[in-house]
């Protein structure tokens, strides 16, 4: 397995189609960075073999830790998570960016999938289905045997939104609780905790929001329904009776 940009050994948990055994000496599952769909940092990605699906990384790490890897130690003691991730949240990255530079202008994508920081990125367009889903988030063109897209709101907005419900319908599936989480995260106090629908909304918007700017997750908000929630006003202090003092007689 290859890894652009880095070196060493490290201890993954990884979904089997992660670590496919390559087809061709040249289609190695390759480690690498790329920009942050949410922030622009780079952040580390895993293709399988041949490009056909991306994966994000994620480390857990604690003080103190290494492994034993065969006769070897390995000081590097993060546990790696890889779980598969949709491209199409990375290339919304350059469509949204294309955007506001070429004032909606219609372009191939392989000339918006492009950044000289991150030379791995043009991988993203080899991902499987990524040709048939761009149509979610973009508006298409075809001149002769060429297509040219641009970033469409509209669109994009409507395919998050299954992808908030999709995610929904998963919490509430696996039985698991989010009212708690919600007031946590906004702090709200509450007596009782229930989990309303809006709770399941308003966190799967929140676990959405991770891989989409700021920006697009506001208006996301907007196109769910959702109020913004603000810090309430804290209670003014109780005030305490003014101390009485005893008349002299």
């Amino acid at each position: 397995m290859q890894g652009a940009e880095h070196s060493g050994q490290w201890v993954l948990i990884a979904p089997e189609a992660a670590i496919d055994p390559p087809k061709t000496s040249d289609s190695e599952p390759v480690f690498t960075k790329l920009r942050n769909p949410s922030t622009g940092e780079a952040t580390l990605y895993l293709f399988n073999s041949g490009a056909q699906q991306l994966f994000e990384v994620k480390a857990f790490q604690e003080e103190r830790r290494s492994w034993f890897i065969g006769q070897t130690v390995q000081q590097d003691g993060r546990l790696l998570f890889v779980t598969p991730m949709d491209p199409l949240f990375l290339i919304l990255y350059y469509l949204i960016k294309a955007d506001k530079e070429q004032q909606g202008k219609f372009q191939p994508l392989d000339q918006v999938v492009l950044d000289p920081e991150y030379p791995s990125c043009p991988l993203l367009l080899k991902c499987a289905n990524v040709e048939q889903y761009i149509q979610h988030i973009t508006e298409e063109k075809e001149i002769g045997s060429q297509k040219f897209h641009k970033y469409s709101q509209e669109k994009t907005l409507k395919w998050l939104k299954k992808k908030v419900n999709q995610t929904v319908k998963a919490l509430k599936s696996n039985n698991i609780s989010v009212g708690e989480r919600v007031l946590a995260s906004t702090f709200v106090s509450s007596k009782q905790i229930t989990d309303t629908k809006e709770d399941y909304v308003r966190y799967a918007h929140g676990l959405i929001s991770e891989y989409i700017p700021e920006d697009l997750s506001k208006e996301l908000l907007k196109y769910l329904g959702l109020p913004e929630l603000r810090n309430p006003t804290p209670e003014p202090p109780l005030k305490m009776p003014a101390k009485r003092h005893a008349k002299k007689k």
